[in-house]
């Protein structure tokens, strides 16, 4: 087995113009990574004829595997096929096995074969023609004088994905034989990057050479990802998750789950298995925590409803929060969070209710309580809690890390 090395090209204006968001790149990397193969580069180009035998060029001096999508049009902006014929010396010729495919998906669909549409039956006369079942471009396959694979595939999503793992795959698979990597994920809440390297960076300088350990980052998460890899699969699977077993105990208590579970998912299993129900109410996070919660396939077992009291009227009258604490403490507060927390269980009758209530800016702050400042609150039969967390200046970033905040609060009162 050996290591392969794959880039990716991505080729389109639309693209660079953001007028097209790329999903291509990532979902390729994603199910390279899974095969075995490494990504080292992703390049997106215009529609450029010499950026694109540029591209080519560099690709094919640094991996074994080149994948492109994009520009396999038969309009004269779609410049991918006639630089693939440039770059390899070749010339573009009718492919009668192409010509046939592309009259018969033609007949099904009803539809007239333009000269125009004749052209996507057009190769270099060296290509290996890869049938797209999906689409009117066909994928092709090169192979350069250094051995270099060049995959060419639609930019359309759909036909690509299909190329992928129909055609391009498994011929990949027979052409090389991919080292085999093994991911394992530890995921982490309410503790940061660098205090969780204080707890496991010892242990983390011992692993061995073949195990590598990735810190992943979001806002209020960090994942752990332990990748390994070896030749012989089943050995470097129980390699991987003895690795993960002599992790756990060090940072248990930040753990809600492994691999892709979501944390929303996490507590979703715990409530299930509890058997108990939750309300959420909320005001800087504006329905975001009832929407994690919510976007769980089977959360309507536990989750009941949600009152976005985002006014303080909606607190004192729907709620029962207290005028007085409004008016006293303000509606970012300890006494207001725990009040909301337990007006909304009370009107929802449900076990436990989550509440938030901040200043999420970038206007609204105070010297007393600038923007940022948050309240969480937290009430179940035997406890009202609330909790203060102080975050930046933007917005959008304060509702997310509240939300994922409110989530770890409700996470260390019921795991």
């Amino acid at each position: 087995m050996q290591e392969i090395r794959a880039y990716i090209i991505t080729i389109g204006d639309e693209i660079l113009y953001g007028q097209i968001v790329d999903t291509n790149a990532q979902w390729m990397s994603a199910l390279l990574d899974e095969s075995g193969i490494k990504t080292i580069r992703r390049l997106t180009i215009g529609d450029d004829k010499s950026e694109i035998l540029s591209a080519f060029d560099e690709a094919e001096k640094d991996s074994d595997l080149v994948l492109i999508t994009g520009g396999l049009g038969p309009t004269p902006d779609d410049l991918t096929k006639p630089c693939l014929a440039e770059y390899f010396n070749d010339k573009l010729e009718m492919r009668e096995e192409a010509l046939n495919d592309l009259s018969e998906l033609f007949k099904r669909l009803d539809r007239e074969l333009s000269p125009l549409n004749e052209k996507q039956a057009e190769l270099p006369t060296r290509a290996k023609y890869l049938k797209n079942d999906m689409g009117t471009a066909p994928g092709i396959w090169m192979e350069s004088k250094k051995n270099t694979v060049f995959v060419s595939m639609p930019g359309v999503p759909y036909e690509m994905k299909f190329l992928m793992k129909e055609r391009v795959l498994p011929e990949v698979k027979k052409r090389f034989m991919p080292t085999s990597i093994v991911h394992r994920r530890i995921n982490t809440v309410g503790i940061g990057e660098s205090w969780l390297h204080e707890i496991i960076g010892e242990k983390e300088k011992a692993l061995p050479s073949h195990i590598r350990l990735a810190y992943l980052p979001s806002p209020g998460i960090v994942k752990l990802r332990f990748t390994g890899k070896g030749e012989d699969k089943p050995k470097l699977i129980e390699e991987v998750n003895k690795t993960v077993d002599e992790f756990k105990p060090l940072i248990e208590k930040y753990i809600y789950g492994y691999d892709d579970e979501k944390l929303e998912e996490a507590i979703g299993r715990v409530l299930k298995f509890k058997g108990k129900t939750i309300a959420t109410a909320e005001s800087c996070t504006g329905g975001k925590l009832a929407h994690k919660i919510t976007s769980v396939p089977g959360s309507s077992e536990y989750f009941l409803g949600s009152v976005v009291s985002y006014s303080n009227d909606v607190k004192i009258n729907v709620l029962g929060v207290k005028k007085e604490t409004i008016e006293k403490e303000g509606a970012v507060s300890e006494d207001t969070v725990k009040q909301m927390a337990v007006g909304a269980r009370k009107l929802l009758k449900t076990d436990i209710a989550i509440s938030t209530s901040g200043i999420a800016g970038p206007g609204g702050g105070s010297k007393e309580k600038p923007v940022g400042t948050i309240w969480l609150g937290y009430a179940d039969d035997n406890q009202v809690v609330a909790k203060k967390i102080n975050l930046g200046k933007d917005r959008a970033m304060n509702i997310e890390y509240t939300t994922i905040a409110a989530l770890n609060l409700l996470k260390k009162h019921i795991m």
